[in-house]
Parts: structure tokens; C-alpha cells; sequence
């Protein structure tokens, strides 16, 4: 395969995981509003800084209303982290592969991305309830994974594709968690109020984990969530779960079944995913939960970085393609 193919379906995989994230979190957010008191706007801003786009809101907008922050996050095709972005980027690299995917996965992320133009032309943001919107496009991003589980074969195409989401994925929980964690945290006035729990099960519902969580570790806690959150080794979106899934993948595409590292990506994911296995709470909560994801989301970057240099930088074309050719 070639360095430029496998690069587009590595941002394929980003792009549209980026976008079912933020589908999630728009909604989660939208009906935690629904259940606060009238004029709490500014929960919005967490989300957008969660995002990373939060410079580039303020310079644009005056306010963090609820409709200025659904359209930034959804509709804005300035925004190059909107949902509307995302998917138009995920269906360009599509295009550009357009023989390496099955013709229903293809079909189903042309369908998102028509009904995203609609949602544009009908100004959606402004409904009562935009949430609905939002939702459909959630579930025809999840519909399009269960399509191409289902019809792509395993391929080396299957690996890039896959080791884009995970990566995406473990970025967006650590943000989430980051910059929501320490926003709702609790004086000790608000401890158990209902206020409290609102925002703890908004915080797990924007990762889809309410349900696994209660299964798991019961009653609600900072400690249990984290643990959850970063280092559960079962629940798909934890960074552990990611980073191990991701590992895998470029083990695959590398062609290394042994123990240890072929290349410099394959090291520095395998010392992170390591990292993570031997910590536990007790370690999060001594290094402290901002430094502990901050020193994350920098290596999560480094892996990144990595993968481009190994694979996709120009100047080791010639040599990305031997290596994904052997």
C-alpha cells in the first residue's frame, strides 16, 4: 500500500470518529441545559475548550449561547474541528481511496455528509430542538461502523482506518475529562446535590459509559470515574482500551507479531500503552488528573507525530512504502 493511501484512510478514520464525538457531546450537553437552571449558557464553554478550538471561539463569538456554541461545534465551516468539517474531510480522503472501501461504507458517509449540507441550509441550530438533528447524524456515523465491520475485510486498509479512530478516540476522553472534570467538581456545599449528579452523569453519558459504569463500579465517584476513564481495561473508549487497540493495529500493518518495536511509532506507543498498564488510581491522583492527562495528550501527540514521520512525510515516501509493502 502506498504512503499517500494509507495516509488517507488513517484521517478517514480520525475524521469520522472526531465527528461522532462531537455529535455525542453536543447532545449530552444539550439536555443536561434541559434540566438546569434557565440561563446557565456558560456550560457551553467547557465543551468548546474541551475541543481545543476555544481561542479561535472567542475571537468570533460575543457569547456562549446555546445556539452560537451548537453551530460552532456542528455547522461552522470555519471551525476545522466542526462536525460539518470533519465529515467534508472525511469524505474528500474517502474519495481519494475510493477503491480500498466497500461501496455501502462509501454510500452511507456520502448520505452523512448530504444531510449535514441540510442541516446547513435548514439552519437547524436555530430549532427549539436541534438535538434531534444531531442525534440522527450520531447514529448514522455509528450505523457507517457497523456497516464496515460488517463488509470490510481485514485487511492492511482495516488497520489505518481503525488506528486513526482509536487514537482520536483516547485524544477526545482525555480533553472531555480533563476540562469537565475539573469544572463540575463539586464545592463541598454541592457534594450529592442533585446539581452534583447531573454533571457526573452528563460527563459519563458523553462517552457513552453511564450504563457500563454503574454495572461496573456502582455509585458515582471522581476516583471511579477517572479509573474508568483512563485505565479500565474492558470499556471500548477508555485511553487504555484506545491505546491498546491502536497498538495492535500498528502491529498489524507493520507485519511485527513479536514482542518489542519495528519502528520509532511502534515504541513510543508501546511505552505509553505500558505505562498505563502498570498505573493505577492511586498513581492519577499523586501525579495529579490535569498534569497526569496533560502529560498524555503530549504523548498522545508525540504518537502522531511518529506515525507521520515513519509513514507519511514526504521525504520517507520511498521508504514508508517498502516497509508498508513487505
Amino acid at each position: 500500500m502506498l504512503s499517500r493511501v494509507a495516509n488517507s484512510l488513517y484521517w478517514l478514520g480520525r475524521y469520522v470518529e472526531r465527528a461522532e464525538n462531537y455529535a455525542r457531546f453536543i447532545e449530552v450537553n444539550f439536555n443536561l441545559s434541559l434540566d438546569l437552571p434557565p440561563g446557565m449558557d456558560e456550560q457551553w464553554k467547557p465543551l468548546i475548550t474541551a475541543t481545543g478550538d476555544y481561542e479561535d471561539y472567542e475571537a468570533r463569538y460575543d457569547s456562549y449561547s446555546r445556539k452560537s456554541a451548537i453551530y460552532f461545534l456542528a455547522f461552522d465551516e470555519e471551525n476545522t474541528n466542526s462536525i460539518f468539517t470533519s465529515v467534508s474531510k472525511a469524505r474528500e480522503n474517502a474519495r481519494i481511496v475510493r477503491e480500498n472501501l466497500t461501496k455501502e461504507t462509501w454510500e452511507k458517509l456520502n448520505e452523512v455528509y448530504l444531510t449535514m449540507k441540510e442541516g446547513i441550509q435548514q439552519e437547524v441550530w436555530k430549532n427549539e430542538n436541534p438535538a434531534e438533528f444531531i442525534r440522527n447524524i450520531k447514529y448514522a456515523i455509528q450505523l457507517l461502523y457497523g456497516i464496515a465491520d460488517n463488509s470490510v475485510a481485514r485487511t492492511e486498509g482495516w488497520y489505518w482506518v481503525n488506528l486513526g479512530q482509536f487514537l482520536e478516540r483516547a485524544d477526545k476522553t482525555s480533553r472531555v475529562l480533563d476540562v469537565k472534570y475539573h469544572y463540575i467538581l463539586p464545592s463541598p456545599a454541592d457534594v450529592g446535590s442533585p446539581l452534583d449528579d447531573l454533571h457526573w452523569v452528563a460527563l459519563l453519558k458523553s462517552v457513552s459509559g453511564f450504563n457500563t459504569y454503574r454495572r461496573s463500579y456502582g455509585n458515582i465517584s471522581p476516583s471511579g470515574l477517572v479509573d474508568f476513564l483512563v485505565l479500565d481495561t474492558r470499556f471500548p473508549r477508555s485511553i487504555y482500551f484506545c491505546l491498546t487497540e491502536a497498538e495492535n493495529c500498528l502491529h498489524k500493518i507493520s507485519g511485527n507479531s513479536e514482542k518489542g518495536f519495528s519502528n520509532k511509532a511502534e515504541k513510543v506507543m508501546g511505552e505509553l500503552r505500558s505505562q498505563l498498564e502498570y498505573d493505577d488510581i492511586s498513581d492519577v491522583v499523586q501525579h495529579g488528573l490535569h498534569e497526569y492527562l496533560d502529560n498524555l495528550q503530549i504523548k498522545l501527540n508525540h504518537i502522531s507525530d511518529e506515525i507521520f514521520d515513519c509513514f507519511f512525510r514526504f521525504k520517507n515516501n520511498l521508504v514508508a512504502d517498502k516497509i508498508l509493502q513487505e
